[in-house]
């Protein structure tokens, strides 16, 4: 391991732009609650499409779409080299975490010259028909999966849409990063790469999908219900004062409950929980439950493995029972969700493991951001209302780019 300081206006942003250049799987991320801003690249241009495996693979990051019946359309983007930027006085002084032993010249190439004001294209263009939801639409989409849940086919199901905006001309990948890591520190913020196939992610995540540690604790959660953080007079609310109607309360049970099925199914009986309490996520406040697993007073090392093949997609993101309602979004959506409502996450990374569901996020595509939002269904639903959390949801990362 070693460390250095960079001497350039932003190294971070110098090796992002060499990867993107080169053509390079490109990651950043930062942890809830954590510091540490980490900067992964794989030199395999084509990341492999797997299943994770947690107890198989070495260190890495997962990017999952949301339609993932089998978990093998995976990528997973091979930590060749790893750096980890400490949050000081010099954001830029690092440390060199996997150093390969043979990289990329051409990589090599562009950070030697330190073309920091190198600015590529952000990904290839924009060549889908998709246009914005309308109110329109989504509210008719609403009426329909309510007119279903009385007639018993499922018992809820989360719509989304999405919002196209502009991307600012002076945008800059790791300047956004940095402002959300700033803006939402409980958050798991994220900006993903794979030039290959021409796409890049960047989300700020409030939802533990599944983690495990270096002592072996498992940890997951239910998250679900959505209401401002502020009141009618701009006024932060405290979440001791929180106040949440039946339809939240009821939402977030439904996902409570599929997360402890799951438990059952396979035969873990030993589980901690903590909640449901309200919490802060930006300028939205949702309710949620912890749980917590000793895999190694149960013996059961690859519990991560097991409760990942499980858990996606959950209740939060697709609906119950699952199948009925994961075929309503595909009917009904007018796009593809593609990676939004998937998984992402560092593999392995200084022997822990840590996969969000991939919420708050937007997809970028030259001079076009296509933002995704989405909200829980059920028959207390009001339309005009899951439009405004939609809203709500969607300004995360929309008022960055205002």
């Amino acid at each position: 391991m070693t460390t250095a300081t960079s001497r350039t206006n932003s190294f971070r942003q110098t090796l992002w732009n060499a990867a993107l250049q080169v053509g390079l799987p490109t990651v950043m991320w930062r942890l809830p609650k954590q510091n540490d801003r980490h900067f992964l690249t794989s030199f395999l241009k084509n990341p492999e499409q797997v299943k994770i495996d947690f107890e198989e693979f070495g260190p890495g990051f997962a990017f999952s779409p949301f339609t993932n019946p089998e978990g093998k359309d995976t990528y997973f983007i091979k930590a060749d080299l790893h750096y980890v930027f400490a949050d000081t006085s010099n954001p830029d002084s690092f440390e060199e975490i996997i150093s390969p032993s043979s990289v990329d010249p051409g990589f090599i190439e562009l950070i030697t010259a330190q073309r920091a004001g190198l600015k590529p294209a952000h990904t290839h263009a924009d060549e889908s028909q998709e246009a914005s939801t309308t109110y329109e639409d989504f509210t008719a989409e609403v009426n329909e999966a309510i007119r279903q849940i009385e007639e018993g086919r499922f018992q809820k199901v989360v719509l989304s849409r999405i919002k196209k905006m502009g991307i600012p001309a002076d945008f800059e990948i790791v300047t956004l990063f940095d402002k959300l890591c700033t803006a939402y520190p409980t958050a798991f913020v994220s900006v993903v790469s794979i030039p290959s196939s021409g796409i890049i992610w960047i989300g700020a995540s409030p939802e533990t999908l599944v983690s495990q540690d270096a002592e072996g604790k498992f940890r997951t959660m239910a998250l679900a219900g959505t209401q401002s953080a502020y009141d009618a007079d701009g006024h932060l609310i405290k979440t001791s004062e929180a106040l949440w109607r039946q339809k939240e309360i009821e939402e977030h049970a439904l996902v409570s409950r599929y997360i402890v099925n799951c438990f059952k199914k396979i035969r873990v009986r030993e589980f901690e929980e903590d909640g449901p309490k309200t919490v802060i996520a930006g300028n939205l406040m949702h309710l949620r439950m912890d749980f917590t697993i000793d895999t190694v007073d149960i013996n059961f090392p690859q519990l991560a493995t097991v409760m990942l093949d499980l858990l996606h997609p959950t209740s939060a993101v697709c609906g119950m029972p699952k199948e009925p309602a994961r075929q309503f979004i595909l009917d009904n959506e007018k796009y593809d969700r593609e990676f939004y409502s998937g998984f992402l996450g560092p593999v392995n990374i200084q022997q822990e493991s840590h996969i969000f569901v991939n919420l708050r996020t937007m997809k970028l595509q030259n001079d076009i951001a296509t933002l995704y939002a989405g909200c829980g269904i059920t028959v207390d639903s009001n339309p005009e209302k899951e439009w405004i959390e939609t809203e709500l949801k969607l300004q995360t990362l929309g008022k960055y780019l205002a």
